[in-house]
């Protein structure tokens, strides 16, 4: 696929570029000298547009070997050079490492047993029953790996208690909002940051 600023190859096995990533994408808060982790990269998109935001090295993550060979490829193919991709689990590979801004499009779907897939892709939206599975692990760790005054983008859907996650990030010590979101027929689909004060 291609967009107005790149060119994105996609695989059945990684989660295709949609709203949901546009709507990060298209609403980054990235200084000039920030240095930027996104976890759960997929296909790259997201990091390539920080790409252009920033100067210094962004960092990203994937527990999906195949999205971060497909993210390579795209970094490659668009001739951006200061991504560097890490295998695991959210924060998991990252020790202690720090970040002024942390970016997550989170899987974010509810899934029973039936849901579920059985290849990488299922990493891309299986929240587990109540769509939180991940959600909460990375809102719970993600202030370890922001340097001070850092702040934290994510994505995720009214189907997974979006009140619920201002609230842990509240407590978390983070001031924090609905930057934008998107409506659709069944769910809104909303991009929270949160400031660390």
């Amino acid at each position: 696929m291609k967009t107005e600023d790149f060119q994105i190859n996609t695989s059945d096995l990684v989660y295709i570029p949609a709203e949901d990533t546009f709507l990060l994408a298209d609403n980054l808060e990235i200084e000039k000298n920030d240095t930027v982790l996104e976890i759960g990269t997929g296909t790259g998109t997201v990091a390539m547009y920080a790409s252009k935001l920033t100067d210094n090295q962004i960092t990203v993550t994937d527990i999906n070997l195949d999205a971060l060979s497909l993210a390579e490829e795209n970094f490659k193919i668009n001739n951006i050079d200061n991504i560097e991709t890490v295998f695991g689990n959210l924060f998991e590979p990252l020790e202690n490492r720090k970040f002024d801004v942390i970016l997550f499009n989170t899987p974010y779907l509810p899934t029973e047993e039936n849901d579920i897939i059985d290849d990488n892709l299922n990493y891309a939206f299986d929240g587990g029953a109540d769509g939180r599975k991940v959600i909460d692990p990375f809102l719970y760790e993600v202030k370890n790996h922001l340097n001070d005054n850092g702040k934290v983008q994510l994505i995720q859907s009214s189907l997974s208690n979006i009140p619920k996650t201002l609230d842990i990030l509240e407590k978390e010590g983070f001031k924090c909002e609905i930057t934008a979101s998107e409506h659709f027929f069944f769910e809104e689909v909303a991009l929270i940051t949160g400031y660390l004060i």
